[in-house]
């Protein structure tokens, strides 16, 4: 008798399972997706969470499915989530959900999502919309709308000739507008009309637009136009009047 048999029989223990967990083949696994997976979640709900991380948001109004997806299976997401150390955000009322890096003084957290800022056009862009699609909602409109000529008007005004040729500043404005239709915050509804969606109030708050408004109003020329102070004027009472709260910058 070898010694290993011979400690077999001391202990009177079966020794005859392996060390490692031997694999199993998918056609004797039903619930693995592809070979060596080891997830737990139905293959709809992964794909949600992969939604998650892709996209900067999750549109109720343009992802019906995922949405719904998302809210029945919220809490396992969020966990997903949070074992990278991410936030999960569900805003119910505008029907948007997105991702926040966690940070922290008192956890050493490894960072997985980096801001990406927005260029000096495409900042300025949104402090249009903003300002128009609060005006709207304020007056009780259903939906605020611009068109591609209203905001390049308004948005030039804050170029000046150190920023480039007319056209440059014009491509500018059109690519960030171009943006900010991919990430949902604006969408065409016809050529050069676009319909502002409530993302912007989460993109945007209230309190950042008027910082904003403040220093355009100091950066604006003598050559400005009265008509385009008084419009930011009365545009920055009414925000101030309306009491809105807004979520943190995503």
């Amino acid at each position: 008798m070898t010694d290993l048999e011979s400690s077999r029989a001391d202990t009177g223990t079966e020794t005859d399972t392996p060390a490692f967990i031997a694999p199993v083949a998918m056609e004797n696994d039903p619930d693995a997706l592809f070979a060596g997976d080891r997830g737990v979640l139905d293959a709809d709900v992964r794909r949600v969470l992969v939604r998650i991380l892709q996209r900067r948001f999750l549109l109720a109004e343009s992802s019906p499915t995922e949405w719904k997806l998302l809210l029945a299976h919220q809490q396992t997401i969020e966990s997903r989530l949070n074992d990278l150390f991410v936030r999960l955000v569900v805003d119910h009322s505008r029907g948007v959900a997105y991702k926040e890096q966690v940070r922290s003084d008192e956890l050493d957290v490894p960072i997985l999502l980096k801001d990406e800022a927005y260029s000096r056009a495409e900042t300025l862009v949104l402090v249009y919309l903003r300002t128009v699609f609060q005006r709207e909602t304020t007056a009780g409109t259903g939906s605020a709308r611009v068109d591609v000529e209203e905001v390049e008007q308004t948005v030039l005004t804050y170029f000046s000739e150190s920023d480039g040729t007319r056209a440059s500043q014009q491509r500018a404005v059109r690519t960030a507008i171009a943006r900010l239709d991919r990430e949902g915050i604006i969408e065409e509804e016809s050529e050069g009309r676009y319909r502002i969606g409530p993302l912007i109030e989460i993109v945007l708050s209230a309190e950042t637009l008027r910082e904003l408004q403040r220093w355009l109003d100091e950066q604006t020329t003598d050559a400005a136009t009265p008509a385009v102070r008084n419009a930011e004027a009365d545009a920055e009472a009414e925000l101030v009047a309306s009491g809105t709260t807004e979520g943190e910058l995503p």
